[in-house]
């Protein structure tokens, strides 16, 4: 069963996704060539102490930091590490997520770091892009699914692959809630969406169609081939009035579906 968010709930998701919001714009400042992927971790569990809230993901399921720092070849659960530095023309995905007052929200971006080649930049236009093709489809009365064949349909129209073995979700009283939310299918299948449903919305997208990979640290997950890959996500909350993208900042800016 979907949980429903009550409008209390919804007032606390709108205001702790608009601090993780100014968090990870934090992080996006830090990005350059040199710094480790463990700068940005103590920088983003400092600010989200300070905030009141605690990382989501610090000890979930004994992961042991509090954001996923991702680089390149690597999907997503990338461990921030001291020995792991940034270089000129990496893609660099940060992924993270916060509780305060009992409530989850999560989001992740992926950024060029420096001067990156065309199908980098191509690539990153396309995942950020199918993420908003997905939010799209979040209104009153349409499929579950139709989240997902947005996101695979548009992605596959300009070439890439998504990730299929990782998903969204739902999210709110728990870091991952049902539903599922795979990012390809048919469109019209699954619950209807009605209001106080909440998602975390999070295509992945590489440039291989092969099966993903964990590496030996049992958390990070790999392209099949090496090649590069990105990650995209924003919570997101159903009301009466249209879709709430609550992590996305500024006043929690609503998608094109009121």
């Amino acid at each position: 069963m979907i949980p429903l968010k009550s409008a209390p709930d919804v007032t606390v998701m709108r205001e702790n996704g608009a601090v993780l919001a100014e968090i990870l714009q934090t992080l996006r400042e830090e990005v350059r060539p040199g710094r480790t992927t463990a700068h940005f971790d103590r920088i983003a569990e400092e600010l989200i102490l300070e905030s009141g809230g605690r990382p989501s993901f610090k000890g979930y399921q004994g992961y042991p930091a509090s954001i996923n720092a991702s680089i390149n070849e690597e999907v997503v659960h990338g461990i921030p590490s001291d020995d792991r530095r940034l270089q000129d023309g990496d893609v660099f995905s940060i992924d993270i997520g916060l509780i305060r007052d009992g409530l989850h929200v999560d989001t992740a971006t992926t950024m060029a770091v420096g001067e990156v080649d065309e199908k980098a930049r191509r690539l990153l236009d396309v995942g950020e892009r199918s993420l908003w093709e997905g939010i799209e489809q979040v209104r009153i009365g349409n499929r579950l699914s139709d989240i997902s064949h947005a996101i695979g349909s548009f992605v596959s129209a300009e070439g890439f692959h998504v990730v299929k073995e990782y998903v969204g979700h739902g999210i709110g009283r728990a870091l991952h809630e049902d539903p599922q939310i795979p990012n390809y299918g048919p469109p019209g299948t699954g619950a209807r969406l009605k209001p106080g449903m909440s998602f975390a919305i999070e295509p992945m997208v590489k440039t291989d169609p092969l099966p993903t990979q964990v590496k030996a640290d049992k958390w990070t997950v790999v392209t099949g081939s090496g090649g590069l890959s990105v990650h995209f996500e924003h919570t997101v909350v159903l009301t009466e009035d249209g879709a709430i993208v609550v992590t996305q900042g500024g006043d929690n800016g609503r998608s094109g579906n009121e």
